[in-house]
């Protein structure tokens, strides 16, 4: 296999968006909102009630709209890929001389020269299937996206942000009768799981482990604090 054979059967698994992506996603914005608000809430007020619908009422709309979120960018992304797609094939055919001058400065970017170089075009030029995706995945820079795509991602991402919004509302079930002991212990989960997120992150990808575990960590909590800011200044001023 030559090296441009491997740059281009290595260049699309990294561009797709996957199933680990969607998860983190859904998972780390479902959990950060939801721990915000429950944080929030629990500083201006200790009605359980209260917190609770607050919270499910959060855990609800977070899942539809992350859902729906990523049906429509992902559909984007879909059409886009299309409407670039045809604009190549017009071009291929209309301005060809242009086309290949493209890929030829791909190609240079990638070291060849010479000979090598002009055979190379020439054999992607000769193959116009070849040559369309060549031009979209490396001059423009953009992955085909499958019809079903859209729908999957919208439901992994759905399904991830309710079961990251349910984690932080754990504790409430495990403490009904103790509030400020439930929060204690939401954080405490949220933070167990935001690094165990990261952590395995790092491990598909790549990384330091305790590094993208910690980066989790503190992102997702420090959000959540900003919620309790927010509940502890609100709910201490006198008329809100």
């Amino acid at each position: 296999m030559t090296a441009m054979a491997h740059r281009m059967a290595g260049h699309e698994p990294h561009a797709r968006r996957s199933f680990l992506s969607d998860f983190i996603l859904g998972s780390q914005d479902g959990l950060v909102n939801v721990l915000g608000i429950l944080l929030g809430i629990t500083a201006a007020t200790s009605n359980l009630r209260l917190v609770l619908v607050a919270t499910l009422a959060a855990l609800g709309a977070e899942s539809i709209s992350m859902g729906a979120v990523a049906y429509t960018s992902t559909l984007a992304r879909r059409l886009v890929y299309r409407s670039e797609e045809e604009r190549e094939k017009q071009e291929m055919v209309e301005v060809p001389d242009l086309e290949r001058q493209e890929v030829r400065t791909v190609l240079e970017e990638w070291g060849y020269s010479g000979e090598q170089l002009e055979s190379l075009v020439r054999q992607l030029s000769d193959n116009p299937r070849a040559w369309l995706k060549f031009m979209m995945a490396f001059e423009l820079r953009l992955q085909p996206v499958d019809e079903r795509e859209p729908l999957n991602s919208g439901f992994v991402v759905g399904l991830a942000t309710v079961a990251g919004s349910a984690v932080p509302l754990v504790s409430l079930l495990a403490f009904p009768h103790d509030l400020r002991a439930a929060v204690v212990a939401s954080v405490v989960v949220c933070g167990a799981v935001l690094f165990t997120i990261g952590w395995y992150e790092a491990r598909i990808t790549g990384g330091g482990y305790w590094r993208h575990g910690l980066q989790m960590l503190v992102i997702g909590l420090g959000s959540g604090f900003a919620g309790y800011l927010i509940g502890h200044f609100l709910g201490a001023t006198p008329g809100l």
